[in-house]
């Protein structure tokens, strides 16, 4: 065998017998991922391997997939959430990819199984790699490129650019939602989740159990694409999040992009009970909070009480206050700043008589009811409300990118409380809310005065008017008697 034969012999053996480098972005069969080597996606933005995320001896590992390159360790994806595997010589984890294509997190002695994908349509004949994407999904793919299973559509804590949270219409009830770690050092099931609402499918909920903590007011429309920007974080460009809602035949869902060059973003579910933007500073070498929701306190659910709303637009800060009609139901609870009773009517409904007042730019209440049928116009939606005596208000949408491709309107109607809504600062999201008011002029869009008001005022102006008469009748008797002493001179 000649030189350079031999160098390319000796070159193949060296990389057959390599292990599973750094540099490498997939596992195919045969191979086997242990503690101490990393799969890394094509750009270096994220490695799946084995952590332990405290300091226990012998330590418990877990299968996750972080950002590389950044000091502190941010896991966004654990695999065996519930059951950690110890590291030792009897026990030491192994991750593989089978014939059948799953993926397999097993006790390297043992054999016992700890994780698996579970891929149910998977085939012995098919030949697949898992491969970790720039975009920190782990995809198992087939050889015709067919995506078996990937990670994000099994989340944990965090939601990351172009992962999806979503509800299918097939699996009305189950959906997709992140659920915070249980503690700072412990990735297991936490207290707090962060999803869409199975029952209505147009809002997300940040629920502590199975207490809703926060919620964002119902999909409106209104949003198929939306910009925020936040802060700079580097001293350079701001980050732009671009937000997408999608309706399809299929599922309803939200995701979002960032902005070129920004650096690494994520939304999180924190174990502290926050949802919170977050956006890595390579100047402070930390995560730094862009938003934390929910935010401001009275916004948090239900703070204001039935009735009330938090005002996002109030100066200096949001503020409770009652909807147009309503007052504190207890004075001194509502100036000691609690509002947990909320508001009571200012004059009780009178039934189908009263009419509606318009609120504009508003977070539509919870506990909503669709009306039956799509209503094709407002004023449809409108009677609806009105000839129930029982509605206490109604909002209405056209949703003209719904899941069936033409105008999809949407008439949503209240019944009960009136809780958990808002003024926002800014119209995206906002909806027009008509709230039925006794004694309102809806031709002048204005409140009628009370029948009490009305006797009040009159009495002023009878009053007013009889001293203005015994006024006038003084002066001319002064002037009288100032012209007799005249005379009388």
């Amino acid at each position: 065998m000649d030189w350079p034969a031999l160098t390319c012999y000796t070159a193949a053996l060296i990389i057959l017998f390599l292990p599973l480098r750094a540099s490498d972005d997939r596992l195919v069969p045969g191979e086997r991922l242990f503690p101490g080597t990393t799969i890394v996606s094509d750009d270096g933005a994220f490695a799946l391997g084995f952590f332990s995320p405290s300091n226990s001896t012998p330590a418990s590992l877990y299968l996750g997939i972080w950002y590389n390159g950044i000091p502190e360790l941010t896991v966004v994806w654990v695999a065996n959430r519930e059951t950690s595997v110890i590291n030792d010589t009897s026990s030491a984890p192994t991750l593989s990819l089978t014939n059948n294509s799953n993926l397999v997190l097993s006790d390297a002695s043992s054999g016992r199984v700890i994780w698996t994908t579970d891929v149910a349509a998977a085939s012995s004949s098919i030949a697949a790699a898992a491969v970790l994407e720039n975009t920190g999904n782990l995809v198992v793919r087939s050889s015709n490129g067919t995506t078996l299973w990937q990670s994000f559509d099994h989340v944990t804590d965090t939601f990351l650019p172009e992962m999806k949270i979503r509800i299918r219409y097939a699996t009305r009830g189950i959906g997709i939602r992140l659920v915070s770690w249980k503690g700072p050092e412990d990735p297991s099931l936490g207290r707090f989740s962060y999803g869409g609402d199975p029952d209505t499918l147009l809002q997300l909920f940040l629920w502590d159990g199975t207490r809703p903590v926060g919620r964002t007011s119902p999909w409106t429309g209104y949003l198929v694409k939306g910009e925020h920007q936040y802060r700079k974080v580097n001293g350079s460009t701001a980050v732009i999040i671009y937000m997408a809602i999608v309706d399809n035949d299929e599922e309803i869902y939200t995701t979002y992009t960032v902005s070129a060059g920004a650096p690494h973003t994520r939304y999180v579910v924190t174990y502290t009970g926050d949802y919170q933007l977050q956006s890595w500073s390579t100047s402070s070498s930390s995560w730094v909070i862009l938003a934390n929701w929910p935010s401001p306190e009275c916004n948090r659910y239900g703070f204001c009480g039935p009735y009330g709303y938090c005002d996002q637009t109030a100066m200096p800060m949001p503020m409770c206050k009652c909807l147009d009609g309503f007052e504190p139901a207890s004075t001194d609870e509502w100036a000691a700043g609690r509002f947990s009773a909320g508001c009571r009517r200012k004059e009780a409904l009178h039934g189908c008589s009263d009419n509606f007042l318009a609120l504009m730019e508003m977070k539509a209440p919870d506990k909503f009811m669709f009306a039956g049928g799509n209503m094709s116009t407002m004023e449809e939606c409108a009677a609806e409300c009105r000839n129930n005596c029982s509605c206490v208000a109604y909002a209405y949408s056209n949703l003209s990118s719904g899941r069936s491709g033409g105008d999809v309107t949407r008439c949503l109607v209240w019944a009960g409380e009136l809780i958990d809504t808002g003024r926002f600062a800014e119209g995206l999201g906002s909806a027009t809310l008509y709230l039925r008011l006794a004694g309102l002029d809806v031709a002048a869009g204005k409140r009628r005065k009370s029948t009490a008001t009305i006797i009040m005022l009159a009495i002023l102006g009878t009053g007013a008017v009889v001293f203005l008469c015994i006024f006038v009748a003084w002066l001319k008797r002064q002037e009288k008697m100032e012209k007799t002493q005249e005379g009388n001179i």
